[in-house]
């Protein structure tokens, strides 16, 4: 079955840090760029960040630049979100998503063509 799986999700304080993972099972990340979108409550599914097949190439959301990371381990199969500061307007349901072939990191929904089905993150004291 071809899927990504998110996880690393949890409560936090704020100023505090998680690392979300994406897995990939059934077929190899590394063909796709991968971005990271999230939903908070009530408002639509936004970008936060993407990487590139390589990993040469990352792009942020302005509400997230200094404080989160992109990486990628293509041989596990994993993409990775290091987030710090976190706050709690950082308080999402964390998805991430692979781009049809070919195509390049983007933080707009439109050509990721597989999702994972989200980690919750929840920053509160």
């Amino acid at each position: 079955q071809l899927q990504l799986v998110e996880s690393g999700g949890g409560l936090v304080q704020p100023g505090g840090s998680l690392r979300l993972s994406c897995a990939a099972s059934g077929f190899t990340l590394g063909y796709y760029a991968i971005g990271w979108f999230r939903q908070a409550p009530g408002k639509e599914r936004v970008g936060v960040s993407c990487i590139s097949r390589t990993g040469d190439n990352t792009n942020y959301a302005d509400s997230v630049k200094g404080r989160f990371t992109i990486s990628r381990d293509n041989a596990k199969n994993t993409v990775y979100l290091q987030m710090n500061s976190l706050k709690p307007e950082d308080t999402a349901m964390f998805y991430c998503a692979a781009t049809y072939p070919g195509y390049k990191c983007h933080l707009t929904e439109s050509g990721y063509s597989r999702w994972g089905q989200g980690t919750q993150v929840t920053v509160s004291s």
